[in-house]
Parts: structure tokens; C-alpha cells; sequence
């Protein structure tokens, strides 16, 4: 029964940081956040055998490190031209 609520509590976080995400106007926090519930998310997916819900969040994620990747070397560049 334990490990029932803490994979509870892991779906419940996972669902607040991907709400949490949206509200946020800062870029960076959103993909930050939101990485955060994604990883969750396929935590809590693979060990309920949620393979959609696994998949799909593993793809955002991704989304998610490529987009703040893609931002950091926009700003790192930007940097170095001024």
C-alpha cells in the first residue's frame, strides 16, 4: 500500500509542476517546470505501465531540453558579439 501512495504522490507532483509551468511568463521557467512534471510524469507512467503517458511526456521533455538548449546558445552567442 505504500508504494501505491508514492506513486500517487509522484502523478499528483507531476500534474502541480506541469500546471505550475503553464502559469509561467518567464520562458525559462516554463521549460524548466515543465521538464520537471514531463520527468515525472514518465516516472509515474513506466511504473503504472502508462506506456502513451510515458511516451509522450519522455517527448516533451526532450522538446523541453532542446528548446532551452536552443535558447541558452542564442544567449551565449548574443554575448559574445556584444
Amino acid at each position: 500500500m505504500e508504494a501505491t501512495n508514492t506513486i500517487e504522490i509522484i502523478g499528483y507532483s507531476a500534474s502541480i509542476m506541469v500546471a505550475i509551468s503553464l502559469m509561467m511568463k518567464d520562458i525559462i521557467w516554463l521549460r524548466c517546470l515543465n521538464f520537471t512534471g514531463c520527468t515525472l510524469f514518465v516516472i509515474y507512467g513506466i511504473y503504472i505501465s502508462a506506456w502513451p503517458v510515458a511516451g509522450m511526456n519522455a517527448f516533451v521533455a526532450c522538446i523541453n531540453i532542446y528548446h532551452l538548449i536552443k535558447i541558452y546558445r542564442t544567449k551565449s552567442q548574443s554575448a559574445v558579439t556584444a
